[in-house]
């Protein structure tokens, strides 16, 4: 009796190209502004890809009646994290379940971490702020002159504060100025800060750094509110401003032999901060940097 000897089938095999392959899951994490283009994305994603991480960043345009929906659907989908632009960064604080002592003090929450349903909101332009400056100046000891009562001068304020430095807040309404400086002093020491108007940044004397908070120098929104006289050499000089990248303040503070830092490093690290609280992971500085540059030209 012959047996028939089967060979083996050559091409695909049809069954095993009906089998599907799963993806690995992929953590999601965003934006939530006004607008759905976001800086923030660019960088991140950057990061993610510098480190071979199963996570991607989607930016949502969103209203203030959007909100409590946005974070409902945080906690039913997982979403990792969240970066939260201005108008949000009061608004979302009564919807979170904890917030960091940083970001209490300062009043605003520019991050919020999802672990497993429980959301918990931080200041990183806080962190970003210090981290920033400390790239041109040791903090500790040092004075530091605040242009601006606004939010962002809040948390340079108490980011600076918190690293030991002393701050005197200067602002075109000086009673604004006034008042957070006296938050700070509640916050930290008595001689902490003090506060102050414009017309005192035309004598810098034994000031470490000059960080303009204000929208002054913006793209629109006005000059430089500092007398070129006042800028020295040995001052370092820092503007949170981005738009543009060198801004006048930046560009006569620079003419005078002053060391400048621009508002491209405070939004760096601030988003360096964010990515490790999401991922767990140290964030990948050069990569987030040269995407930021990229973006921002």
């Amino acid at each position: 009796m012959g047996f028939c000897r089967c060979e083996p089938r050559r091409g695909p095999n049809p069954l095993r190209s009906r089998l599907v392959t799963h993806p690995a899951p992929i953590t999601l994490c965003g934006s939530l502004s006004l607008h759905p283009v976001s800086l923030g994305a660019s960088m991140h994603m950057a990061g993610y890809a510098a480190l071979g991480l199963p996570f991607t960043y989607v930016p949502f345009a969103v209203t203030s009646a959007d909100l409590p929906g946005a974070l409902a659907g945080m906690r039913a989908l997982g979403i990792r994290g969240y970066g939260v632009s201005m108008p949000f960064k009061l608004e979302v604080m009564p919807l979170l379940d904890r917030i960091d002592e940083l970001a209490a003090r300062i009043g605003a929450v520019n991050t919020i971490v999802n672990d497993d349903g429980v959301l918990a909101g931080h200041n990183t332009d806080a962190w970003g702020a210090a981290r920033a400056l400390e790239e041109a100046l040791p903090l500790a000891g040092r004075r530091a002159v605040v242009i601006g009562a606004g939010g962002a001068a809040r948390a340079v304020a108490f980011s600076f504060c918190s690293e030991g430095m002393r701050v005197r807040v200067v602002n075109r309404t000086r009673d604004r100025a006034e008042r957070l400086a006296a938050e700070l002093v509640s916050a930290f020491d008595s001689g902490v800060a003090s506060g102050g108007g414009l017309d005192e940044l035309s004598d810098l004397d034994g000031v470490d750094a000059l960080v303009n908070c204000s929208s002054a120098g913006m793209d629109g929104y006005g000059p430089n509110p500092v007398p070129r006289a006042a800028l020295r050499p040995d001052l370092v000089v820092m503007d949170i401003v981005y738009k543009p990248i060198q801004t006048p303040l930046l560009e006569q503070a620079a003419a005078r032999g002053a060391k400048t830092v621009h508002g491209g490093r405070m939004l760096l690290h601030q988003a360096c901060r964010q990515f490790e609280l999401y991922t767990g992971r140290g964030a990948p500085l050069e990569a987030m940097d040269s995407a930021l540059r990229r973006a921002i030209g």
